[in-house]
């Protein structure tokens, strides 16, 4: 058993304080942090419950939406604002776990879930950089389909398991977040780190530092594009595509393709797509942006695999 101290936080000011603390994580629905508990993956000293701060979605006078951290994957999912004006947001929610896992997750814990690579779970057997730092990856050379294929390193190959983050980012998404050096904002690609050398570290949070809220900006074309899961070789890509209406596909001058195989690839796919934005605006370049998803994702594939794995 591990001994740890629970807090409730009664404010974010209250949160941020014992947050800093040595050893200290957030504790939002625990859906992933209490299972890394139990595998003896984390092993926290304190414990802030931050499920009590304020939570809501809130309309912003720019016709945008502020969402608070700590609101339910679910309320996100049902609020009509998001289903009528980002209904990809809403589809990748229930894209995501069970109900019942939707009913208690939160928006920040979304963001901060860790891999569900099967070895960095394996605290006896296999070794993971992930978990602990230089000891090495038994995930490369190993069974790879969940892995990534873009964005790696010697270090690590493991993937983000949301779906609320691929729409966030195709969103153009900003996490409002809140730490004992005051508040700043960083725009939602930004937040997660590929992993170099260093895939202990996931994203640019200072220790002690809060996520308190996501804020989507208006965005007409948002109202026409949906979310759905492809499944390609060794991965579980998400696509982001213009959604049909009576039939036909409504042409917009900014519609966007963006293919995430995971996390990783997000922050480094994201940027290679929006160069070729200019090829996807109409609804005769259809076609094209399909295969450029593709031809993204062809040179990645490993040609080596055992034939088991492909």
């Amino acid at each position: 058993m591990i001994p740890f101290r629970y807090e409730r936080a009664t404010d974010v000011a209250h949160a941020v304080r014992r947050g800093s603390e040595p050893g200290a994580r957030y504790l939002g629905a625990g859906t992933n942090l209490v299972d890394l508990m139990r595998e003896m993956v984390e092993r926290p000293a304190v414990l802030v419950d931050v499920t009590g701060l304020p939570s809501g979605i809130e309309e912003r006078l720019d016709g945008g939406l502020l969402i608070g951290a700590a609101t339910r994957n679910t309320a996100v999912a049902e609020h009509g604002a998001v289903r009528e004006r980002y209904p990809m947001l809403s589809r990748a929610v229930v894209a995501g776990a069970s109900a019942q896992i939707r009913n208690m997750a939160t928006v920040g814990g979304n963001l901060l879930q860790r891999t569900r690579c099967t070895y960095f779970y394996d605290t006896e057997g296999s070794r993971c950089n992930k978990r602990e730092p230089g000891q090495g990856c038994d995930a490369i050379g190993g069974f790879t389909r969940i892995h990534a294929i873009l964005g790696t390193s010697e270090a690590c190959v493991a993937t983000h398991p949301s779906d609320m983050c691929v729409a966030l980012a195709a969103l153009d998404a900003t996490v409002h977040l809140e730490g004992t050096g005051g508040r700043r904002t960083v725009t939602f690609t930004d937040l997660h780190r590929l992993p170099a050398d260093h895939p202990e570290i996931e994203t640019v949070l200072e220790p002690g530092e809060l996520i308190t809220a996501v804020e989507l900006p208006p965005l007409s074309i948002a109202r026409r594009c949906t979310f759905r899961l492809r499944e390609l070789a060794y991965a579980y890509p998400s696509e982001l595509v213009p959604a049909e209406r009576d039939g036909r596909r409504t042409p917009d001058p900014g519609v966007r393709v963006l293919l995430v195989q995971d996390w990783v690839a997000m922050v480094e796919g994201v940027e290679r797509l929006r160069q070729a934005e200019g090829v996807l605006g109409h609804d005769r370049e259809l076609q094209r942006a399909h295969r450029l998803v593709d031809d993204l994702v062809e040179p990645c594939r490993i040609q080596d695999q055992p034939p088991d794995l492909v």
